[in-house]
Protein backbone atom coordinates (compact mmCIF):
# COMPACT_ATOMS: atom_id res chain seq x y z
CA UNK A 1 0.00 0.00 0.00
CA UNK A 2 2.76 2.40 -0.85
CA UNK A 3 4.05 4.06 2.30
CA UNK A 4 1.24 2.71 4.48
CA UNK A 5 1.65 -0.36 6.70
CA UNK A 6 -0.94 -2.16 8.78
CA UNK A 7 -0.96 -1.31 12.48
CA UNK A 8 0.31 2.25 11.90
CA UNK A 9 -1.23 4.79 14.26
CA UNK A 10 -3.37 7.59 12.81
CA UNK A 11 -0.46 10.01 13.27
CA UNK A 12 1.91 7.62 11.45
CA UNK A 13 -0.60 7.28 8.58
CA UNK A 14 -0.77 11.06 8.16
CA UNK A 15 3.02 11.32 8.32
CA UNK A 16 3.44 8.54 5.73
CA UNK A 17 1.03 10.39 3.43
CA UNK A 18 2.97 13.63 3.95
CA UNK A 19 0.14 15.58 5.58
CA UNK A 20 -0.56 17.03 9.01
CA UNK A 21 -3.77 15.05 9.34
CA UNK A 22 -6.80 13.74 7.49
CA UNK A 23 -9.18 15.97 5.55
CA UNK A 24 -12.00 14.53 7.66
CA UNK A 25 -12.42 12.25 10.63
CA UNK A 26 -15.59 10.36 9.83
CA UNK A 27 -15.38 8.11 12.86
CA UNK A 28 -17.79 5.19 12.92
CA UNK A 29 -16.94 1.72 14.20
CA UNK A 30 -13.54 1.75 12.49
CA UNK A 31 -12.42 5.33 13.15
CA UNK A 32 -12.54 6.21 9.46
CA UNK A 33 -10.28 9.03 8.31
CA UNK A 34 -10.46 10.51 4.81
CA UNK A 35 -7.37 11.81 3.03
CA UNK A 36 -6.72 13.51 -0.32
CA UNK A 37 -7.47 11.57 -3.51
CA UNK A 38 -10.30 9.76 -1.73
CA UNK A 39 -7.95 7.53 0.28
CA UNK A 40 -9.89 6.22 3.26
CA UNK A 41 -8.16 4.74 6.30
CA UNK A 42 -9.91 2.46 8.79
CA UNK A 43 -8.52 1.50 12.19
CA UNK A 44 -8.91 -1.66 14.23
CA UNK A 45 -11.13 -0.82 17.22
CA UNK A 46 -9.13 -3.24 19.40
CA UNK A 47 -5.58 -2.10 18.59
CA UNK A 48 -6.15 1.39 17.16
CA UNK A 49 -3.78 0.53 14.30
CA UNK A 50 -4.41 0.81 10.59
CA UNK A 51 -6.42 -2.22 9.45
CA UNK A 52 -7.95 -1.25 6.11
CA UNK A 53 -7.34 1.23 3.28
CA UNK A 54 -9.93 1.92 0.56
CA UNK A 55 -9.05 3.67 -2.68
CA UNK A 56 -11.47 5.48 -4.96
CA UNK A 57 -12.13 3.91 -8.38
CA UNK A 58 -11.35 7.15 -10.22
CA UNK A 59 -9.48 9.64 -8.04
CA UNK A 60 -7.55 7.30 -5.77
CA UNK A 61 -3.99 6.26 -6.48
CA UNK A 62 -3.68 3.49 -9.06
CA UNK A 63 -2.35 0.19 -7.75
CA UNK A 64 -1.29 -2.86 -9.74
CA UNK A 65 -1.17 -6.59 -9.17
CA UNK A 66 1.11 -8.44 -11.59
CA UNK A 67 1.06 -5.36 -13.83
CA UNK A 68 -2.76 -5.21 -13.97
CA UNK A 69 -4.44 -2.02 -12.68
CA UNK A 70 -6.94 -2.66 -9.88
CA UNK A 71 -8.69 0.74 -9.91
CA UNK A 72 -11.25 1.87 -12.43
CA UNK A 73 -11.78 -1.36 -14.35
CA UNK A 74 -14.71 -3.55 -15.26
CA UNK A 75 -15.79 -5.41 -12.08
CA UNK A 76 -16.47 -8.71 -13.88
CA UNK A 77 -13.06 -8.67 -15.56
CA UNK A 78 -11.45 -7.63 -12.29
CA UNK A 79 -12.93 -10.62 -10.46
CA UNK A 80 -11.97 -12.93 -13.33
CA UNK A 81 -8.39 -11.63 -13.15
CA UNK A 82 -8.24 -12.20 -9.38
CA UNK A 83 -9.61 -15.74 -9.72
CA UNK A 84 -7.07 -16.57 -12.44
CA UNK A 85 -4.26 -14.97 -10.44
CA UNK A 86 -5.26 -16.89 -7.30
CA UNK A 87 -5.36 -20.16 -9.21
CA UNK A 88 -1.98 -19.63 -10.86
CA UNK A 89 -0.28 -18.46 -7.67
CA UNK A 90 -2.09 -20.60 -5.07
CA UNK A 91 -3.67 -17.71 -3.17
CA UNK A 92 -6.69 -18.01 -0.89
CA UNK A 93 -9.92 -16.47 -2.15
CA UNK A 94 -12.97 -15.26 -0.29
CA UNK A 95 -16.29 -13.86 -1.47
CA UNK A 96 -17.50 -11.32 1.07
CA UNK A 97 -21.17 -10.86 2.03
CA UNK A 98 -21.42 -7.85 -0.33
CA UNK A 99 -20.32 -10.03 -3.30
CA UNK A 100 -16.77 -8.71 -3.48
CA UNK A 101 -13.79 -10.99 -4.07
CA UNK A 102 -10.67 -11.02 -1.91
CA UNK A 103 -7.27 -12.64 -2.03
CA UNK A 104 -7.02 -12.99 1.73
CA UNK A 105 -3.34 -13.87 2.03
CA UNK A 106 -2.46 -10.74 -0.01
CA UNK A 107 -5.01 -8.57 1.80
CA UNK A 108 -6.58 -7.41 -1.49
CA UNK A 109 -10.34 -6.97 -1.69
CA UNK A 110 -11.83 -5.84 -5.00
CA UNK A 111 -15.11 -4.00 -4.62
CA UNK A 112 -17.08 -2.04 -7.15
CA UNK A 113 -18.09 1.59 -7.02
CA UNK A 114 -20.83 3.35 -8.96
CA UNK A 115 -19.37 6.18 -11.04
CA UNK A 116 -21.95 7.99 -13.13
CA UNK A 117 -23.94 5.25 -14.83
CA UNK A 118 -21.28 2.53 -14.61
CA UNK A 119 -19.60 0.43 -11.97
CA UNK A 120 -15.80 0.39 -11.68
CA UNK A 121 -13.39 -1.62 -9.58
CA UNK A 122 -12.19 -0.18 -6.31
CA UNK A 123 -9.35 -1.87 -4.41
CA UNK A 124 -9.51 -2.17 -0.65
CA UNK A 125 -6.56 -3.46 1.37
CA UNK A 126 -7.40 -5.36 4.54
CA UNK A 127 -5.12 -6.88 7.14
CA UNK A 128 -5.16 -10.67 6.99
CA UNK A 129 -6.37 -11.07 10.59
CA UNK A 130 -9.65 -9.42 9.63
CA UNK A 131 -10.18 -11.98 6.87
CA UNK A 132 -9.45 -14.76 9.40
CA UNK A 133 -12.09 -13.42 11.81
CA UNK A 134 -15.70 -14.39 11.06
CA UNK A 135 -16.86 -11.16 12.68
CA UNK A 136 -14.65 -8.89 10.58
CA UNK A 137 -15.27 -10.88 7.38
CA UNK A 138 -18.96 -10.15 7.85
CA UNK A 139 -18.42 -6.54 8.98
CA UNK A 140 -15.72 -5.16 6.70
CA UNK A 141 -15.87 -1.37 6.43
CA UNK A 142 -18.51 -0.34 3.89
CA UNK A 143 -18.65 3.40 4.58
CA UNK A 144 -18.53 5.17 1.21
CA UNK A 145 -17.09 2.06 -0.44
CA UNK A 146 -20.13 0.95 -2.43
CA UNK A 147 -23.25 2.82 -3.44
Amino acid sequence: MGPLRFEMSPAEVAQALGVDGPLARVGGPYGQEDFADEVKAFYDPETGGLACVALDAVTGPQVFLAGVPLSGGNPGRGQEFLLDYASENEHWILFTPDGSLALTDLGVLLRDQKVGGVRLTRPVFVKEEWFESQYYRDHLPLEYVVD
